[in-house]
């Protein structure tokens, strides 16, 4: 055990050369660096911070959606059966022809109930646009909060203005209270997401976004251990700077305020363009790669952490064109096809099952509030938690 932690914490990989753990371990009095049992502060934060979305979500995003009329929907349950739910859970969600076809001569069914029962089981795994708007309420307060929090603290400090600051005298920089908070409780909420995905419905995007958090916990805390806060902060605030703008969106669209989302997608888009695609290569980049290279020189950990930046600009520029690609079809199409990961699905033969009068107050409902024409479909809104 000695020998693997002795091996993973090896000072050639984590610190510049000639500089040692040893020589970290005892500031002078009253000056603090960052040290890795401080992340463990991160776990009960988190803990707390899933506390108060709970209550947050229940007490006050479920009575702003009551007064924005979003009701939970009341989707129509499968009927029990052992043998469909057998297929469903080990098998497959979404049967082909051929298996419909057996399913069929299995239960004496008709083929088109065989479907029905599919797609109203499908239904009960997926959130209602009530959930979702609380969920997104909740996201979206988080992410203004701690970027204004963020903003604020940097505008104070002297690498925002100057980022060659982030490398002078590094790595013996102080660690102040502002800073680590900062870190911590941006490191507490992605825990608290990892947590909350076991507890909330699940999603076919389950894996790929639990990967998403756990690569995001792994960056916040591999720039804390080897002291890279200062540029850690800047990266950190770049991406919450247009976070809060897409829960806008979302809590627009929810609300069924196209207009208002479509702007607010409009804003963030350009935001999300400027900061992924300007501000983070021509500022970010530059400082970790060339400055760092010229104040402190490369070393081990040096080189994954501009590794791991390089490949998130990569990101940058995929997640770019995927948004770019939504608004284009938005506009060239008048609307945006239906996202299938979290929405009610519905059908032709469902539609038979309402009454006429049920049938015109769906048609005069979408004809007021209905998407056609905006950017405010799900499919944009719901694309970014692949992100």
């Amino acid at each position: 055990m000695c020998e693997a932690s002795a091996w993973f914490w090896n000072e050639r990989f984590w610190l510049p050369h000639n500089v040692t753990w040893a020589d970290l371990a005892d500031p002078a009095p009253g000056v603090e660096y960052p040290k890795a049992g401080h992340l463990l502060s991160a776990l009960p934060l988190a803990l707390g911070i899933f506390a108060v979305r709970i209550f947050f979500e229940r007490y006050i995003a479920g009575p702003c959606a009551s007064i924005l009329q979003i009701q939970m929907e009341l989707s129509r349950r499968a009927q029990p059966n052992a043998i469909l739910e057998k297929v469903f859970t080990s098998i497959t969600k979404s049967p082909d022809s051929r298996h419909l076809e057996g399913l069929s001569k299995q239960l004496d069914w008709d083929v088109r109930k065989v479907q029905r029962w599919f797609r109203h089981r499908r239904n009960q795994d997926k959130p209602s646009t009530r959930t979702k708007f609380c969920e997104s309420m909740w996201r979206f307060t988080f992410y203004l909060c701690i970027f204004i929090y963020g903003i604020r603290f940097l505008w104070q400090s002297l690498w925002m203005w100057d980022t060659r600051q982030c490398w002078y005298n590094y790595p013996y920089q102080v660690l102040t209270s502002g800073l680590y908070y900062y870190y911590i409780t941006e490191l507490a909420f992605y825990w608290s997401l990892m947590f909350s995905q076991f507890t909330d419905i699940k999603r076919k995007d389950f894996l790929i976004m639990f990967v998403h958090h756990l690569a995001t916990v792994s960056l916040i805390s591999f720039s804390y251990v080897n002291n890279m806060l200062r540029v850690g902060s800047l990266v950190m605030c770049i991406h919450d700077s247009s976070d809060f703008l897409l829960e806008a969106a979302k809590l627009a669209n929810y609300a069924r305020y196209q207009r208002l989302c479509d702007f607010l997608f409009v804003v963030f888009s350009m935001i999300f363009f400027g900061t992924r695609l300007i501000i983070f290569p021509f500022w970010i980049l530059n400082t970790t790669l060339f400055e760092s290279w010229e104040i402190i020189g490369p070393y081990p950990s040096w080189w994954l952490f501009n590794f791991l930046l390089l490949v998130l600009q990569v990101l940058h520029m995929l997640w770019s064109y995927l948004i770019a690609r939504i608004a284009f079809k938005a506009i060239m199409r008048g609307k945006v096809s239906k996202d299938d990961r979290s929405d009610i699905e519905s059908s032709s033969e469902e539609e038979t099952e309402t009454t006429p009068k049920e049938r015109l107050k769906t048609a005069s409902s979408r004809g007021e509030n209905g998407s056609n024409g905006h950017f405010g479909s799900k499919t944009w809104s719901q694309n970014h938690n692949n992100w």
